[in-house]
């Protein structure tokens, strides 16, 4: 466990720039997770798994760099929180080893492996697997045999996972970004909970996710991940320690068992529990470090406007994108100066959505099979696919995939000619 104090005098010998720490380039991520096991010998063969072909590996070159031009802190900030913010972000670029915990199974190494595009807290083309079973309309994770999340590395060839034959729903999920996401965080429960409670056109619903914050024990409105299923920073860097890098915490301190083996997870796992543990006198593990980065991190900026951007954005309320991808939120009252009371332009009510065939098909507590989150758009220029799963390469296919509660917006969209689709992804890839 390295404490505050440590990794900022290490910074600080480096330079004293917000800039100080040296980040290479991300290595493509691998290729996608074996499959299913096959059938044992007169066995009935396993259901065929509803998944969705993984896309190509990231091109190199300057666009995916971890540590990119946009990765600033927010403006305002006081110098304690520059430090912080500076030690977060050597945690955030800190590859983790088997002497430090990583494993016994596990996604990757550190949290700039898989956000890293257009800068350390970015998105990517790096998936992650999730898999389960349903039987007569009832979803299983599999829990005993590994799932619902399968860690696609480990630290001994003997310990890595594959889905098991028993899974007949497997889905792929796109690394998020993070910047911007301390403003997020800072967005009242009431406000998200209010716009849910309100009378939409189309047919649109919303709901806002009740999940129970790790870290504070308490019942708050998710916001973070696909399925909204994290309340707060520092619940979700516990969460990713875990579950993609295999640290246990004071928060999960119990490892995860490759494909629920715990024989295995007896004879892999050598490091005392829990493994980023609280520093004598400590306030803050690592994990808490890299929430730091995170809430600190300032969100992308929006390209000079155009005329055309102007009428693509005139067209994205009219046609009724605005409803689910609300433009603007407001932040309560914070500690941090500069997260207190601000308008937070990130186009999503943060509101749970059926969205028919566009759900990936988990249950994630409180989300149901084809319940996602709607995707904040801002940044969404950094982004090289779009969709949960990637299989849209352009913002038009993105939308036309759209379906469930957003059908009626999608076919308003199909019917414009092409002059007005060509103003509206100006509009959006000016985010």
């Amino acid at each position: 466990m390295k404490t505050a104090a440590t990794l900022l005098s290490l910074v600080l010998l480096v330079s004293s720039s917000l800039q100080a720490v040296a980040v290479t380039p991300a290595a493509p991520p691998l290729a996608g997770p074996p499959g299913p096991l096959p059938p044992k010998a007169g066995g009935t063969p396993p259901p065929v798994p509803r998944v969705h072909a993984p896309p190509p590996p990231p091109p190199a070159g300057p666009g995916h760099e971890k540590g990119g031009k946009f990765s600033p802190p927010l403006s305002g900030l006081s110098a304690a929180q520059i430090a912080d913010f500076i030690v977060g972000k050597e945690e955030f670029l800190n590859e983790e080893t088997e002497e430090s915990g990583l494993g016994p199974i596990f996604n990757d190494v550190s949290c700039v492996a898989c956000h890293f595009e257009g800068g350390a807290g970015g998105g990517s083309r790096t998936l992650v697997t999730r898999f389960g079973r349903v039987i007569n309309g009832v979803f299983d994770p599999l829990i005993e045999l590994g799932g619902p999340l399968l860690q696609r590395k480990a630290i001994a060839p003997e310990y890595r996972e594959v889905v098991p034959r028993e899974a007949n729903v497997v889905a792929h999920r796109l690394t998020t970004p993070l910047f911007g996401a301390g403003l997020i965080e800072a967005i009242p429960d009431a406000a998200i909970a209010a716009y849910a409670a309100k009378v939409k056109p189309d047919g649109i619903k919303g709901r806002a996710a009740i999940v129970s914050d790790p870290v504070s024990a308490m019942s708050r409105v998710g916001r973070f991940g696909w399925k909204a299923q994290h309340a707060t920073l520092d619940g979700f860097a516990a969460d990713a320690y875990l579950n993609e890098m295999g640290i246990t915490s004071r928060y999960f301190s119990n490892e995860n068992a490759p494909n629920g083996n715990q024989a295995l997870l007896k004879l892999a796992d050598k490091v005392l529990d829990p493994e980023d543990a609280l520093s004598v006198g400590a306030q803050k593990s690592d994990l808490n470090l890299a929430a730091d980065y995170m809430r600190l991190l300032a969100p992308v900026p929006r390209l000079p406007s155009t005329a055309l951007m102007k009428t693509g954005e005139a067209l994205f309320g009219q046609i009724g994108c605005a409803v689910c991808h609300v433009p603007s939120l407001k932040t309560g009252s914070s500690p941090i100066g500069a997260l207190s009371s601000q308008t937070v332009n990130l186009y999503s009510d943060l509101l749970l959505h059926d969205m028919g065939a566009l759900g990936d098909g988990i249950v994630q507590a409180p989300a149901m099979a084809q319940e996602m989150r709607t995707a904040p758009l801002w940044g969404l220029r950094l982004r090289s696919l779009y969709l949960h799963d990637g299989r849209a390469s352009t913002v038009h296919l993105a939308i036309l995939a759209h379906d469930g509660e957003a059908r009626a917006v999608r076919d308003r969209y199909a019917k414009l000619p092409p002059a007005s689709r060509e103003a509206l992804a100006a509009f959006l890839n000016s985010l």
